[in-house]
């Protein structure tokens, strides 16, 4: 991630608050201001409390396609996000991406965990990849996937 991909991270984070805006009557200036300051809010949260995180663009085919913030922890390999623009969810994407993280995690003898919203579609992905709930934190569930978790594949 470089200065150059704010904008692309910021469509990106828009892409998941998608539904959220659809529900409120608010015209596109106000969605526009409203999204603009809660993917500065969450920027800034995660380059304070994650500073020695990996800050990567997905690309395929040389397009970016989504983001990949991941930091590698002693005992554990955080996922901080993931997230795909919506012409590529459910092509299996995500889950390659997040097989080869459990792998290279397992590897080390770490266990994968990553905050995830209770209504997000992908939750069925990560309990099918063998994560399961550790922690209720309200509208998240912190989700964990042991070293010696069984996927379905």
């Amino acid at each position: 991630m470089t200065a150059r991909d704010m904008q692309f991270l910021a469509q990106v984070y828009r892409s998941t608050r998608e539904e959220e805006l659809a529900l409120t009557p608010w015209n596109e200036d106000q969605k526009h201001a409203f999204i603009s300051m809660q993917f500065r809010a969450q920027h800034e949260h995660y380059q304070a409390h994650y500073p020695d995180a990996l800050w990567l663009i997905i690309q395929r085919s040389g397009e970016a396609i989504g983001r990949l913030y991941l930091e590698r922890w002693q005992s554990e390999h955080r996922i901080i996000d993931i997230a795909l623009l919506p012409a590529h969810r459910g092509a299996g994407i995500g889950g390659a991406i997040l097989r080869d993280l459990t792998d290279e995690a397992s590897a080390a003898n770490k266990a994968v965990g990553i905050h995830v919203e209770k209504a997000n579609p992908a939750m069925a992905l990560y309990h099918r990849l063998g994560f399961v709930t550790v922690e209720d934190k309200g509208v998240y569930d912190l989700l964990r996937r042991s070293t010696d978790a069984k996927a379905i594949r």
